[in-house]
């Protein structure tokens, strides 16, 4: 695929959707190349920071910046890839995932109480105080059972959102 200028090939089409889970169809492959081509305005193979701030509901999101390092320099199958969490046809595995790695901001596998801080700063800005987000994030920490000191990892994404999915029957015996 190298050069993002030149033409796909069936074979790099086939290619992408395997390593996407297929969660995009052919076409939706060949349009998501001719945006990918679109936004590599350098024509290097893969996609710049400021070349993805040039996307209005990207620069715009609070999180852009969180994003930002972990879409920095994709080429072509990577930002595909990138995008299939996005899909209607991604899994929730996936998608739960993909938000852990936008809180694991150092990418130890682990999320701190101070990287729950900086993601909610991120969001509220400052509509909210330092000590609001600190005592807000407390409060859901000790209602979930954890502690500021309390490091979650993916498993502790994962647990509660399966076991509040509506698809998901309460095994819970009613008290």
């Amino acid at each position: 695929m190298g050069n993002a200028s030149s033409m796909l090939t069936q074979y790099d089409i086939e290619e992408v959707q395997e390593h996407c889970s297929y969660l995009f169809s052919q076409q939706e492959i060949v349009s998501l190349y001719e945006r990918f081509c679109q936004l590599d305005r350098s024509a290097k193979g893969f996609v710049a920071e400021d070349e993805f701030l040039s996307i209005p509901e990207y620069s715009t999101n609070p999180l852009s910046q969180r994003l930002l390092r972990m879409v920095d320099g994709l080429n072509f199958k990577e930002f595909v890839s990138f995008l299939s969490t996005f899909s209607a046809r991604a899994s929730l595995q996936q998608k739960i995932e993909f938000i852990f790695k936008v809180y694991d901001i150092d990418g130890k596998g682990k999320v701190s109480f101070k990287d729950l801080v900086e993601v909610l700063r991120d969001l509220t800005g400052s509509s909210m105080s330092e000590k609001q987000r600190e005592q807000v994030l407390t409060k859901v920490l000790e209602e979930a059972g954890y502690t500021r000191d309390s490091t979650l990892s993916l498993e502790d994404f994962v647990t509660p959102i399966q076991t509040h999915t509506p698809h998901k029957r309460n095994t819970h015996p009613q008290g």
